[in-house]
This record gives structure tokens, sequence and C-alpha cells, in this order.
């Protein structure tokens, strides 16, 4: 399967489309308006990425007709340069406001003769209860993530391509001594480097770039990176991270390596966790259900003696975040469909010996799955000699 690369914003007609496809839902449960407040799920309807601050922005969806967004007077021209496609703006002057003329009020004179409201499941409290209509939770916008459309799955091939590229990067430069400041500086540089020059009008609100690593002291607790001074060292595991949104599509990418050699307490555990990578790989396909792929990799790895050395599921979704539903998670029934785009990550970890994880962005195509995301993966090849 060939897929393109785009880097290009989306079109009216791509988001006219998801508009409608949220009003069919919508439809079903019978709902007069739909709020949204998720900053993720504003930017899929509207192309526009707002920092999330004590002014609220709440974007309201009607069963019919174009969206309307409540927004703060001074971010109007903000919203009107990074929108896509027909959306009226409904401004209100300042936070807090005088009375009569607050958000909620501005909210209440467009939605208040609704009998029945959708409401996500994150919505703040401020705003849930500034509804008076029959309160429904749900979570449309969520669900219609989930499958990408061609336009979608275009810019995460884009995105795949440069998070390939800062991880071929990260392992060439790789060598003992070199830091986290180092290495993230160089590679974030590089992504973002790539992204101007393909699109100058990069949205800085749409993109953060992550480009670390772990040394072996410190890749047995995957999330802690609290040390820019952490440096590469002989030997190992250490395990290398791209985990980028990248003007508005997210890539993820990660290797474990060595340098000059593999201490013999990694050789076994590197080993067994390519066995999870690779039933991981094999079982992500249509029709499959995500908890079955998980519990099988947790399977292996209990069967392989290292039931005490799981941290996480075998993977997470991916779209317009780097970290996002659905989940090949045991506690996640959901049945993979052709469209939707996960993390394939098992791992495994031993306080003293150090951590053991590959990741890769992959799609799940009619027929199986393809890696929007490349590099090396065997010991031997990241078996890297300085």
């Amino acid at each position: 399967m060939i897929l393109a690369p785009i880097h290009h914003a989306p079109t009216t007609a791509e988001l006219s489309a998801r508009l409608e496809r949220l009003q069919a839902r919508m439809a079903e449960q019978k709902l007069d308006w739909y709020i949204s407040y998720q900053p993720d799920n504003v930017f899929y309807l509207t192309n526009f990425a707002n920092m999330v601050h004590e002014r609220p922005f709440v974007l309201m969806v009607p069963a019919k007709g174009p969206l309307k967004f409540l927004v703060p007077l001074l971010e109007c021209p903000h919203v009107r340069s990074r929108s896509v496609g027909a959306i009226e703006l409904v401004d209100y002057f300042e936070f807090p406001a005088p009375e009569g003329q607050n958000w909620f009020d501005r909210m209440q004179a467009v939605i208040g003769g609704a009998a029945r409201v959708g409401v996500e499941s994150v919505c703040p409290l401020q705003i849930y209860d500034a509804i008076s209509a029959e309160r429904v939770r749900t979570d449309l916008i969520d669900d219609l993530r989930l499958i990408k459309s061609p336009y979608e799955i275009g810019r995460m091939v884009y995105a795949g391509q440069i998070a390939s590229a800062a991880m071929a990067d990260l392992l060439e430069t790789a060598s003992p001594g070199r830091s986290l400041a180092e290495v993230n500086t160089r590679g974030s540089g590089l992504m973002f480097q790539r992204l101007i020059k393909d699109e100058p009008s990069v949205n800085p609100q749409a993109t953060k770039l992550a480009s670390v690593f772990h040394p072996a002291q410190y890749s047995h607790d995957p999330h802690n990176f609290g040390d820019l001074g952490m440096r590469m060292a002989e030997g190992g595991p250490h395990v290398s991270i791209i985990n980028a949104v990248l003007n508005g599509y997210g890539s993820e990418i990660e290797r474990t390596f060595f340098i000059n050699h593999v201490p013999e307490a990694a050789k076994r555990p590197y080993e067994v966790m390519m066995e999870g990578r690779h039933l991981a790989l094999e079982m992500t396909r249509p029709g499959t259900r995500m908890c079955d792929v998980d519990k099988a990799v947790n399977d292996l790895f209990k069967a392989a003696g290292y039931a005490e050395n799981l941290l996480h599921r075998t993977g997470h979704g991916m779209g317009v975040t780097a970290h996002e539903a659905p989940f090949l998670a045991e506690g996640d029934p959901r049945v993979l469909e052709p469209g939707m785009s996960f993390t394939i990550e098992p791992g495994i970890y031993f306080p003293g010996i150090g951590g053991f994880r590959h990741s890769d962005t992959v799609l799940i195509t009619e027929d199986g799955n393809i890696c929007l995301t490349s590099a090396p993966d065997t010991l031997e090849a990241m078996t890297l000699m300085r």
C-alpha cells in the first residue's frame, strides 16, 4: 500500500464532512445541541488550536447548520485566521464580566431553548452547570476521531516520516556522554525545521515536539524525564523516544538501543520484548478486539516470568494528538477497524537493569496494518558501535 504524505491544512469540504457525521450521530441521540470544550475536539472540527486559560472557549454544535463558537472578543481575529469552514462566532467581552454580559449569558442566549444537550465527559463543571436543558453525557467527537479520513491518514504519514527521520538522527548521533538536553534540542529543532520548510504557517499551538531518551539507570521508569543532565553511557538499555504532534497530527517512534556492547542481563528481556512486539503486530488487524491483543501480549510476558515487570498496555490511539483513545488494553473491548491508528509498544521494565520497549505508529488497513514510522529493531542493528 502506497500512502502519500499531506502537510497542508484541511479543506472546508473535509471539515464539513466531519460536522455532517457529528450531526448525524446527534440525530440518533435526539440532541438539539452538542457542547465541546476539549481543545483537541475543537481543533478537529475547526482547525483552531487554543491555549486553555480562564477565558472559556466553547464550541456549540447545533442539530443543523453551522458551528457556533463562543470565544473571548480579543481572540476573534485569531480564530478567524486559523479556523476553516463556516463558523459563527459568539463573542463575550471579558472574564469575569458584569452581570448579564458573562460567557454563560451569551451561551444561554444561543442554546436556551434546547430540550436535550450532549456534553463531553471532560466538560468542566462550570460549563455543565450553565446548561439549563437536559444534559446527556456523550463523547461523539471522540468516537468520530477513531476512524481517520484519507486526509488524516495523509497527515499521519507525513508526521511519521518526520518522526522517523528524527529517530534516525538520534541513533546516528548517539554516543557516551550525550545529554538529554542536547538530544532534545537537536531532535526538536530538526522536526520543526522540516515543518516550517514544508508549511511556513505551521501552528505552534498545534505542535508539541519531544525527542528524548533514557539511559539504563532511568529506562525502567518510562515517564521520568526530570533530569535534563542524564547522559548516554556504554552498554544500556537506552530507550529513545520521538513523541510529537506535528502541526496538528501525532506520531510516535521509540527504540531500545545499546552502545558498544549488550550487557548479558539485557539479552533475554530484549528477545522477549521483541516476541511481544511481533505478536502485537500480527494480531492488530480488523475484527480483533483491542483487549485480546493486550491480553495475548501480557500472557506472553507472564509466561516468560515477567509478570512483575509489566507497567502499561500494548498501545494507545494516535490522531490529532500523540496519545488518545482507543487503547490496546485489556479493559477496552472495542473491535479494531480499518482507519484506526495506534502505537504498538509492549514493554517490560527491570529496576537495576533497565527498560525494553520499541514503539511504532501503525494504521489499521482492510487486511492488517501498516507502519507509518520506521527504524531498525533487531538487537544487532540496535547495538551502536561508537
